[in-house]
């Protein structure tokens, strides 16, 4: 089943790139596994995913350590994604595991990433979340904040800023998910254009709306449902 349906999403991101002109193969899926099996996952890996997001630290860490021992050598190196909310007191775990880490929301939370990448000499990549959605629920700088933040971030010499990251409202129709998508395309033209830090990595795009955030630019998918049911 996974198999397939990473097939079918496949061929659905070759016919929206068709459209727009641009290459399918810079398409990045992230397989967001949260609740998912190690099986699962297994799957997901053997039919070409080389991506896997999580949404908490304690799952990843168990899922990390089990696939490193079992995975087979020949098979590409795997990426790990931290997708969901993430807390302070959580950064040092993460640091350890997680090669993006997509929802950096304040300074606060980015200067504790830059200590803990620091004390094992690593330069962590990271991804802005921005609140694109009018929902209380959630995270993410607001937009009009997100240059002047992104400058003060850029500055910490242990993290590595590759892009912006959103999470559209759930809505019934994914059309209408299409201005939030738009919103943080143009922010990460804006930013380009106004600093001296060049962002390459639009986040977004999930199960009900990838097609969507594809149109509007995104690069980075984050699937789980489409992938694991």
């Amino acid at each position: 089943m996974v198999k397939d349906n990473i097939r079918k999403i496949r061929e659905r991101i070759s016919y929206i790139c068709s459209k727009i002109n641009c290459d399918s193969k810079s398409i990045v899926i992230v397989a967001v596994s949260k609740g998912r099996a190690v099986e699962q996952i297994k799957e997901a890996i053997e039919a070409g995913i080389t991506d896997i997001g999580e949404n908490r630290i304690q799952e990843a860490i168990i899922k990390y350590n089990s696939l490193q021992l079992t995975m087979l050598s020949s098979l590409e190196p795997i990426k790990w994604h931290m997708v969901g909310h993430l807390q302070t007191n959580k950064v040092k775990g993460a640091v350890k595991i997680f090669d993006l880490i997509h929802s950096v929301d304040s300074l606060h939370l980015a200067q504790g990433i830059d200590k803990q990448a620091a004390k094992i000499n690593k330069i962590q990549d990271i991804l802005i979340e921005i609140k694109t959605s009018p929902e209380a629920t959630k995270f993410g700088l607001k937009p009009d904040a997100a240059i002047e933040v992104i400058e003060k971030i850029a500055k910490l010499k242990n993290i590595n800023i590759k892009g912006l990251m959103t999470v559209a409202p759930i809505v019934y129709n994914a059309e209408k998910t299409r201005p939030y998508f738009r919103m943080l395309r143009e922010l990460k033209d804006q930013i380009n254009q106004l600093t001296t830090h060049q962002l390459t990595i639009l986040s977004m795009g999930m199960t009900d709306d990838f097609e969507v955030a594809l149109e509007e630019g995104s690069n980075m998918l984050r699937l789980g449902r489409a992938i694991f049911e």
